[in-house]
C-alpha cells in the first residue's frame, strides 16, 4: 500500500491542492499528523475511499461536500448537499447583527437557515436571545438541528416553512436576518465554480435574482416591532435595487455595507416608530 509521502507527492504533482485534507480525513487526523508520519502507509480501505475521494474532487464537487463540515464563525458544521455551504463573506452579516443596540432578551428571526450557520453563531454570542430559524426544507432543519446540538445551542427554534410562514401568529421581532437566495435563474456561475452540487433552490431567485428578497423585505414590517432592524445578504451588484426596496417599505436607516473584498454583501435598514 501507498505511504502518505508518496500520496502527497502524488498529488503535488498533479497539483491537487485539497489532497492533504482529504487524505487527513479518511485517516481521521489533522495536516500536522500527516507531515510527522509520512511513512504511514495506508490500508486497502483507506486507500479505496482517499482515491475515490480525490476523483470526485477532481470533477468539481466542494471539498466542504466531500468532508462533510465546514467552519463558520469558528464553529464546525456539518454540511451535505441538502444545504448551501456557509461561505466567509456571510460573517458579515452576524458582525453587523451583533453590533445593534438590542434589548438583551431580543427576538431574533432567521429566514433560511440552511445548515443553521447563522442563527447559530448569533446563539453562541448572545445566549440570551430567543432565536427562530426557518427553512422550506426538512432535510435542510435536519442538519441544523444536528449543528445546533452539536454545540449545545439548545434554545434555537427550529421550523419549517417558506419565509415567514412558519411564524406564530402575533409574535413581534427585534431583529430579522437572512441569507436568501439572490442569484439569477440564467445565471452562468450556477453551472460553474461547485455551484452545481449545491441545492439550487438555496441560490436561484427568480430572472433577476430579487424575488426572495422582494418578499423578505416587503413583508417584514408586518413582524418587525418598532425600532426592529431588518439585514440581508444579496449579490454585488444589487446594493441600490436592494435599497430602493428597503426605502418602499418604509425602512430608515438603510446602508449597504462592503466585505472583505470591498464588494456589496448585506444592507440593513430601521423599521421606525410609529410617530
Amino acid at each position: 500500500m501507498s505511504s502518505i509521502a508518496e500520496l502527497l507527492a502524488e498529488a503535488r504533482a498533479a497539483s491537487l491542492e485539497d489532497a492533504p485534507l482529504l487524505l487527513a480525513h479518511v485517516l481521521d487526523r489533522d495536516r500536522s499528523w500527516l507531515f510527522a508520519w509520512p511513512e504511514y502507509r495506508l490500508s486497502e480501505p483507506q486507500l479505496n475511499r482517499y482515491l475515490g475521494l480525490l476523483e470526485r474532487r477532481r470533477q468539481g464537487e466542494p471539498l466542504a461536500y466531500l468532508t462533510g463540515h465546514r467552519e463558520f464563525w469558528s464553529l464546525e458544521l456539518e454540511v451535505n448537499p441538502a444545504v448551501l455551504i456557509p461561505r466567509p463573506e456571510t460573517e458579515l452579516l452576524v458582525e453587523l447583527a451583533l453590533a445593534l443596540d438590542l434589548p438583551t432578551r431580543s427576538r431574533v428571526l432567521e429566514l433560511g437557515t440552511g445548515s443553521g450557520a447563522i442563527a447559530i453563531a448569533l446563539a453562541s454570542e448572545r445566549p440570551d436571545w430567543h432565536i427562530t430559524a426557518t427553512d422550506a426544507s426538512t432535510a435542510a432543519l435536519d442538519v441544523a438541528r444536528r449543528n445546533a446540538r452539536r454545540h449545545g445551542l439548545s434554545r434555537i427554534r427550529f421550523t419549517r416553512g417558506d419565509w415567514y410562514h412558519a411564524l406564530q401568529s402575533g409574535e413581534g421581532i427585534h431583529l430579522i436576518v437572512s441569507n436568501p437566495p439572490y442569484v439569477r435563474q440564467d445565471d452562468p456561475h450556477l453551472r460553474e465554480d461547485g455551484l452545481p452540487w449545491e441545492p439550487e433552490q438555496a441560490l436561484a431567485a427568480g430572472s433577476d435574482g430579487l424575488a426572495d428578497l422582494r418578499a423578505i423585505i416587503g413583508q417584514a414590517p408586518e413582524h418587525l416591532l418598532p425600532g426592529g432592524w431588518l439585514l440581508v445578504e444579496h449579490g454585488l451588484d444589487q446594493g441600490d435595487a436592494v435599497r430602493t426596496l428597503f426605502g418602499n417599505a418604509g425602512f430608515t436607516q438603510v446602508s449597504t455595507r462592503q466585505d472583505l473584498g470591498g464588494r456589496d454583501r448585506v444592507t440593513l435598514g430601521c423599521y421606525p416608530p410609529s410617530p
